[in-house]
Formats: C-alpha cells, sequence, structure tokens
C-alpha cells in the first residue's frame, strides 16, 4: 500500500488535517504535490486525474486495509486510528542519502577497527590511549544518534505542510 506515492500524499495530507476532509480537496493537494506548483495553479486534467484515481484505485484499497475510511457517496474521506501502526514504515529516505542501518554499520565497523588498532599498539594509532578513541567514538555516536532522531523526525509523512519527497525534489 505504501508504495504509491499518491497514496503515502493522501496520508500526509489526511494526518496534517487531522479532520474529515472532502476527497475533491484531497484530489487538488495531492494534484498540486505531483505537478510541483500550488492548488491554485493546478489545471481541471490534473486534478480529475488525480480524483479518478483517487476515487476508483487508492482510496477503495486504503479504506480496505483499515487505515482510512472512505465514503463514496459523501465524498469524505477520513485517517483512521490503524494509521498509527504504520508510522514505522513511513521515515522517506531520499535517493541519495545513506540509510541509518547502513551508516550505523559502517560506524561500527570503522570504531570497532580503530579501537583495535589502538589496542594492538599500531603507529600512528598507539599515539592516542584506548580510552582516548573509546570516548571520541562514544562522542560521534552520541551527535549521530541525534542527528537521525532530528531527521528522522522531520522526514516523517505528516510533520510539514508539504510531503519529504515534494519538499526535498
Amino acid at each position: 500500500m505504501l508504495s504509491n506515492r499518491r497514496r503515502r500524499y493522501t496520508l500526509h495530507y489526511l494526518h496534517d488535517e487531522r479532520t474529515d476532509v472532502t476527497l475533491s480537496d484531497l484530489a487538488e493537494q495531492v494534484a498540486a504535490w505531483e505537478n510541483d506548483s500550488t492548488v491554485g495553479e493546478i489545471s481541471a486534467s490534473e486534478r480529475k486525474t488525480v480524483y479518478t484515481s483517487l476515487q476508483q484505485f487508492h482510496l477503495p484499497k486504503m479504506d480496505d486495509t483499515g487505515v482510512v475510511d472512505f465514503d463514496r457517496r459523501a465524498g469524505e474521506v477520513t485517517l483512521t486510528d490503524a494509521a498509527a501502526d504504520l508510522d514505522i514504515y513511513l521515515e522517506v529516505v531520499d535517493r541519495y542519502d545513506v540509510p541509518w542501518s547502513s551508516y550505523y554499520l559502517g560506524f561500527t565497523l570503522f570504531g570497532t577497527a580503530l579501537v583495535s588498532l589502538s589496542w594492538l599498539e599500531l603507529a600512528p594509532f598507539a599515539a592516542v590511549p584506548f580510552a582516548g578513541w573509546t570516548v571520541f567514538l562514544l562522542g560521534v555516536f552520541l551527535v549521530s544518534s541525534v542527528s537521525h532522531f532530528l531527521l528522522s523526525r522531520r522526514m516523517r509523512l505528516g510533520v510539514d505542510e508539504k510531503p519529504p519527497e515534494v519538499s526535498d525534489a
């Protein structure tokens, strides 16, 4: 369900609004994000394309999974409590970024090599005591962890006005 950008945009919009929204308003905003413009600048055909795909495919699929309540007759969409279960999957990683899991693995391997070379008293690593390297690596780990925490909060859907995919484009 989350593999489609329109559905992620829909979740972002619904999370940001925190109330029932009309399908029309939702389609306008998603079309604006997709076309990197404002709601007032989108054409009728851009709006209609998004409206139709949301109405016929995306919202029914999201309704079936229980993430949204989609009332076809009233044309209203509501985010359900089940959407909170998706938060763990909604951290957006830019295509040029390194995933945090890879970063921490690389950092651990580098730190292990650095501390091992110091412990074996190999030059030039022996110039700094084993404890010095350990404190340095703990400091870098602390800074990395705080950065990860702050960046992941900023990159969540529904946090900023625009979805992260639009903001970073």
